[in-house]
């Protein structure tokens, strides 16, 4: 049933198809054994099937001017029940894994938070009478995060997991059952952002945290075996907290959709399941100090680095931190999810500067960049907000993109170590473009990632935190530090370098050359995706009208510096044509042998030249910075919890 006023059919039968539609597809994949043509043609048509009806659905939403009619689903008895048998399946699933690997400590995290929300269901305690499915404006951007980044990730991985085996023979090939999870997360995430239930919320939020449980898993060595259940206990962690959070609202406030918990506003009783919230959503954002889940992630295959770092996995709990953000204004919990955000943000991006792992780098980056994202949502300002949305699409695009370019890199070249990249423009020209534009568009302006740092640098500094803005402005440098680290890597020119074989298959660039394309079209498209997609986000929010955050004057100085980043290049080619170019050698050590590799040193001795970036790891490496951190941000997380939730009780 649907209701308010949707004058067609449409758009319920279609959100209804993008949520069901996946799981569908994973049954099919998943009877499909063999890595023939049928199971990549299955892929990619089913693939851009979703992909079509989610830009569907989040384009007729965008143009409606009223999200309002979109709101559907108030008898749900079926539904209901498909969601309790699911429960109940999952929790039996984390049982039966944790006996198998003799991890029982799952179980007992399973049971905590999904027995008493079964209890709630079968006992009638659920607050009916509400819709179950509501897509606003916020639904839509998400929509077309999931339905076009997430969908070119799946068919990025039909490709992928192909040779995958080819490189890796001592790996049963279980390729079907690992595509067919990446459809299941996605239907996953459909319904998630679809859902205003928290019961429906829940639900969906657990079936993210056992598939990517099972995709950390896929090659089952026991590194794989301990990350997967590492990642699964701390979102079961987080799981407990959502169900904590539901059950709150549903047996002492009386309401059971997140769209009621945010209209009540900063209520003393509301900010208790909000801190609950967002306590999960740290859990899923992988901030401090739940990270190591997501850093010991990078042993599954890169479509699933991607699909979990970049578009689905990790931007569930920052979802959910911008939709209760408007409550947690002028609170405890709101100020104290910016520091434990900003906090993260920059001792993340210091960590990245100690690792030459690309996909490590990538994922401290990502853990980073959450970190800012989490931030932005607790200061509860409109500007805050609209950096937060505009981060999200971003770093959904650029992030993907560049996993995905890694994993090609690793396949060609046999490593994925930043210092074998060296000359990397010369070895591999094609790959090494399309990582460059990834690059620039994670750190360099006119890319959205800064352009969004510009507004949430106002959002702290409207706050009044001193903190705040230096965790910004150091976590700023230091990303740069670690990003023109691996340019500058990748663009210098080795005079003897060899041109590697580009073995990167078609099904594979289907999906990275959309993404490449995307990342420069959001710089031109920018102000009209801050006025006709993220300022609505704003006002419904925020219940009002809010005024523009980026103004006239700032679209003028980011289009100019769009059109200089393109005019540059191209005068600087005009200009040298005509003139002849000269070859020279670098400046080493001593006097450079003529080769480019060896050099003379002052005894006249011939030495090889080898160059290397300064990785720091004496000053604030890993085994020094990351435990410090995590005991840090676990001190701030029991601190909001007590004082919060405690002081409620």
């Amino acid at each position: 049933m649907y209701v308010k006023g949707a004058n067609t059919l449409a758009i319920p039968t279609l959100v209804n198809f993008l949520i069901i539609f996946p799981f569908v597809m994973a049954i099919i994949i998943g009877l499909l054994r063999e890595a023939t043509p049928l199971r990549s043609a299955v892929i990619i048509i089913g693939g851009f099937t979703i992909m079509v009806s989610a830009v569907y659905v989040a384009v007729n939403v965008l143009m409606s001017g009223d999200t309002s009619q979109f709101m559907y689903l108030e008898e749900t008895h079926l539904p209901d029940k498909f969601v309790i048998c699911g429960e109940v399946f999952l929790m039996g699933l984390v049982c039966f894994l944790s006996i198998k690997y003799k991890k029982y400590y799952a179980i007992l995290i399973s049971l905590i938070g999904t027995i008493p929300v079964l209890w709630m269901d079968l006992t009638g305690r659920v607050v009916e009478g509400n819709t179950h499915v509501r897509i606003d404006t916020f639904s839509a951007v998400m929509y077309l995060i999931v339905g076009i980044v997430g969908i070119l990730i799946c068919i990025y991985a039909s490709g992928y997991m192909k040779d995958y085996h080819h490189h890796h023979t001592d790996v049963a090939d279980r390729s079907n059952y690992f595509l067919a999870l990446m459809f299941v997360f996605l239907g996953a995430m459909f319904g998630l952002i679809s859902s205003d239930n928290l019961g429906w919320i829940y639900f969906f939020w657990e079936i993210t945290s056992v598939c990517s449980f099972l995709m950390i898993g896929y090659t089952r060595t026991q590194e794989a075996v301990d990350n997967s259940f590492r990642a699964l206990w701390m979102n079961l962690l987080g799981g407990c907290g959502f169900a904590a959070g539901l059950m709150y609202c549903n047996i002492f406030l009386g309401i059971s959709n997140l769209s009621q918990v945010t209209e009540v506003g900063a209520d003393a009783l509301v900010i208790v399941p909000v801190t609950l919230f967002a306590f999960a959503a740290l859990t899923k954002s992988a901030q401090f100090p739940f990270s190591r889940w997501l850093l010991g992630a990078m042993v599954a295959p890169t479509p699933s680095s991607a699909l979990l770092h970049s578009a689905t996995m990790v931007k569930i709990g920052v979802y959910m931190l911008i939709r209760v953000a408007p409550v947690m204004y002028g609170t405890l919990t709101g100020v104290m999810i910016t520091v434990i955000g900003g906090f993260t943000f920059f001792a993340a991006s210091l960590l990245a500067i100690t690792v030459s792992d690309g996909k490590k780098v990538l994922a401290y980056s990502t853990i980073s960049n959450l970190g800012l994202i989490t931030a932005c949502a607790g200061t509860g300002t409109t500007e805050g907000v609209w950096a937060a949305v505009m981060l999200v699409m971003f770093h959904a695009v650029s992030k993907s993109l560049l996993f995905q370019t890694v994993g090609d890199i690793e396949n060609c070249m046999h490593s994925r170590d930043i210092e074998d990249m060296h000359g990397l423009i010369i070895k591999l020209p094609r790959l090494a473009f399309i990582m460059i534009i990834g690059i620039c568009g994670m750190f360099m302006a006119p890319f959205g990632m800064l352009v969004s740092k510009w507004a949430a640098l106002k959002a702290f500094v409207d706050s009044g935190s001193v903190w705040l803005v230096i965790f910004l402005v150091f976590g700023s440098g230091s990303t740069l530090f670690y990003w023109a680290k691996w340019l500058g890597k990748i663009c210098t020119v080795i005079h003897q370098s060899f041109e590697l074989e580009d073995i990167t298959p078609k099904s594979e660039m289907v999906s990275i050359f959309p993404l490449t394309v995307m990342i420069v079209v959001m710089c031109f498209a920018f102000p009209w995706m801050s006025g006709h997609m993220i300022q609505p986000i704003l006002d419904e929010a925020f219940h009002t009208n809010i005024p523009d955050v980026i103004g006239g004057s700032d679209v003028i100085i980011m289009m100019i510096m769009v059109t200089m980043i393109f005019l540059i290049p191209i005068a600087s080619r005009f200009l040298s044509l005509g003139k002849n170019s000269k070859m020279t050698m670098s400046y080493v050590a001593g006097v450079n042998a003529g080769d480019d590799r060896h050099y003379i040193d002052s005894f006249g001795k011939e030495r090889a030249l080898y160059m290397s970036n300064w990785y720091m790891e004496d000053l604030f490496g890993e085994k020094k910075l990351l435990w410090p951190c995590i005991w840090i941000s676990t001190v701030l997380v029991l601190v909001m919890l007590i004082v919060v939730v405690g002081g409620a009780f």
